[in-house]
């Protein structure tokens, strides 16, 4: 394509934050950083100055000490502010006054807000209970939570006396929770009686039970009604209601903890399809300052803005999200499904509350393109300035689509990073254009490069391995019962030492930007030719027969034939005539390569919690071999319908 999507305007440029944040370099340390490009290149080769900066420019809470970074050698081993002292939960907590820091509605409920004088309150309150249960900094809070205002006062409390917050959602099953809670010992455990999803009332108390008895080191369960006002708690080992566990609290002073840079913050989950997961934990500083320059420079979050995510607590985006309240942004929190009881629900939220940054996922995004929702013609929308997708490659077609049916003046960043890393590799830039089908740019501060498979960076226009070759400040603390530092190590720089191998297969554009090609552990090799997963996907999904779509290579013949899997529109079956569309369409947009050499229907494609399909496992289910955490996934039996297909076997 010859001319951008969308170009901001000279007047949105000068209000953005990333604008301010250029002039502050430029005058602070006497460099130019009058271009995203020349900011960027600062923020890899002067990386102390860089950081020093965000710190001050977003005005972090805390005692910044001496250095900004030392060991930067050494990937892993580096430590930023190394003298630092500070609390996340304060940094969250700077708002005042009776404006809303929080904004929520739950499936067919009405809307409630909390102000930021109200938030302070409660998580005062929640943090003087925990304090009188006897905890202290660095014990575990385990939450088994719907998205609803409890959950964000807990964290924020938790953060607030040092402890160390991990959730999960309560879609979640027994086996689930426990693969990941178990491992870290929790202390207190946190549950909902239940959730919202698709206008049905889900109980979570039965599962809350079989996990608290086996989980030897819960003193105390703490249980949000959400669903139902009368409660029984009597399958519930120690359960006691929020309201009864904070009595006697209330008017307690809000005191944080200041603690190290590195703190442990929160722990999360990697998703868990090739084992247990593993246990990620992520320092106080690092999270703060990595979505603090991500919210304020990449996203243009300014204080008041209304910022939504659609996410559940078992995805890292509710971690994301609430650090806006760290920029004085309203958090716009949404329990239920996006389409109950129609696709309009999530623009009727951003209408209705002001919603400045509308923030989802690639597959909501091209489900509302195969539903037909045409928010244009039915939403005013007019506050919406940002849209950001994540959880998987954002296709070509679906930017057409935002800009066609969604908003025209919109600034839609497609953004990637990981649960690893709590943040983005790359991302958003509000003050240039937005290209058809590419991310913007490298995020920045990180140094972002494409390997080819003998570790030798490759030149725009070649696709190979995302990896990072300089130390930042979101790098996990470590993982949970990892003494030696081995599962770690073995998680990202076994491949390449001293350089951070992600995982994804992805190619850097002459613009400046990055396209990714899907997992580089799933990629196509047919004849020894490497195909990233996303390039077939976005030609078959634009098929209107098409709902869906899962490619793996299967060995066969000793080679690998390229296997793709698809989801029909209801009533519809795979004939003769949709299969030849199908090879059609990817072999005139791709290579014949890419063609697949056996199509297959299937009802259901699976997926983890957070929506991601599940190549490896599907791929483990065809070659007869096990899939080790079944529990991670939305809908498990989905994998059945991938074993023993008689068209494979031939």
């Amino acid at each position: 394509m010859d001319a951008p999507l969308w170009t901001p305007s000279p007047a949105r440029v000068e209000r953005a934050r990333l604008t301010a944040f250029s002039r502050h370099v430029q005058q602070q340390w006497d460099v130019d950083a009058s271009t995203y490009d020349a900011l960027y290149r600062f923020s890899i080769e002067r990386p102390a100055e860089f950081w020093r900066s965000i710190w001050e420019f977003s005005g972090v809470i805390g005692d910044m000490g001496e250095q900004a970074v030392v060991d930067l050698d050494r990937m892993p081993g580096a430590r930023f502010f190394p003298d630092a002292r500070l609390n996340f939960a304060e940094n969250l907590l700077r708002g005042t006054g009776d404006g809303p820091a929080i904004i929520f509605q739950g499936e067919g409920l009405a809307p409630k807000t909390l102000s930021w004088a109200g938030l302070r309150a409660e998580v005062a309150v929640f943090a003087a209970a925990l304090r009188a249960q006897g905890l202290q900094p660095g014990d575990r809070v385990a939450a088994f939570l719907p998205n609803i205002p409890e959950a964000v006062v807990a964290a924020l409390a938790v953060a607030a006396i040092g402890a160390v917050w991990s959730s999960c959602s309560p879609d979640f099953g027994v086996t689930g929770v426990l693969d990941r809670f178990g491992q870290i010992e929790p202390r207190i455990l946190i549950t909902a009686d239940g959730y919202l999803y698709g206008g049905k009332s889900h109980d979570s108390l039965a599962k809350a039970g079989e996990v608290v008895r086996s989980l030897p080191t819960v003193e105390r369960v703490v249980v949000v009604p959400y669903v139902n006002s009368a409660l029984n708690l009597e399958g519930v080992p120690g359960a006691v209601l929020w309201n009864d566990f904070t009595a006697g609290h209330h008017g307690t002073p809000l005191t944080f903890e200041q603690l190290t840079f590195d703190h442990p913050l929160y722990i999360l989950y990697s998703s868990g399809t090739t084992g247990i997961p593993k246990c990620i934990v992520h320092g106080a500083g690092g999270t703060l300052i990595q979505h603090l320059k991500e919210h304020q420079l990449h996203c243009d979050i300014h204080p008041g803005d209304r910022v939504f995510y659609f996410t559940t607590l078992g995805w890292m985006m509710w971690n994301w999200l609430v650090t806006v309240l760290a920029s004085e942004a309203t958090v716009l929190l949404y329990d239920g499904s996006p389409f109950h009881p129609n696709g309009h629900v999530l623009f009727d939220l951003a209408d209705a509350h002001g919603m400045t940054l509308f923030g989802t996922s690639a597959k909501f995004i091209d489900a509302l393109n195969k539903a037909d929702v045409a928010p244009i013609d039915t939403h005013r929308l007019d506050t919406v300035r940002t849209m950001t997708s994540t959880g998987s490659p954002l296709a070509a077609e679906s930017f057409d689509y935002v800009y066609g049916r969604v908003k025209k003046d919109l600034h839609l960043a497609s953004i990637s990073g990981g649960t690893d890393i709590v943040s983005c590799f790359v991302g958003g830039n509000p003050a240039g254009p937005v290209w058809r089908g590419e991310i913007q740019g490298r995020a920045l501060g990180m140094k972002v490069e494409v390997f080819d498979d003998d570790g030798r960076p490759l030149p725009p226009g070649a696709k190979g391995e995302l990896v990072c070759t300089m130390p930042f400040p979101s790098m996990p603390v470590g993982f949970w019962n990892d003494p030696d530092g081995r599962k770690y190590h073995a998680a990202y720089f076994d491949t390449w030492p001293g350089v951070w191998r992600h995982g994804d297969y992805v190619e850097l554009t002459s613009r400046g930007g990055m396209i990714i090609y899907g997992r580089s552990d799933a990629v196509l090799n047919p004849g020894g030719v490497r195909i990233g997963t996303a390039e077939i996907y976005r030609q078959v999904e634009q098929l209107d027969e098409v709902l869906e779509s899962l490619v793996i290579g299967q060995q066969w013949d000793r080679d690998e034939r390229v296997v793709l899997f698809v989801r029909l529109r209801d009533d519809m079956t795979l004939s003769p005539e949709l299969e030849d569309l199908i090879r059609r369409q990817i072999r005139a947009s791709t290579t014949p390569r890419h063609v697949p050499a056996r199509i297959v229907q299937v009802p259901e494609i699976p997926r983890t919690k957070s929506g991601k399909i599940v190549e490896l496992a599907v791929r483990d289910v065809v070659h007869g071999r096990p899939v080790k955490n079944r529990e991670a996934l939305a809908n498990p039996s989905a994998l059945e319908h991938f074993r023993d297909r008689p068209e494979l076997s031939g």
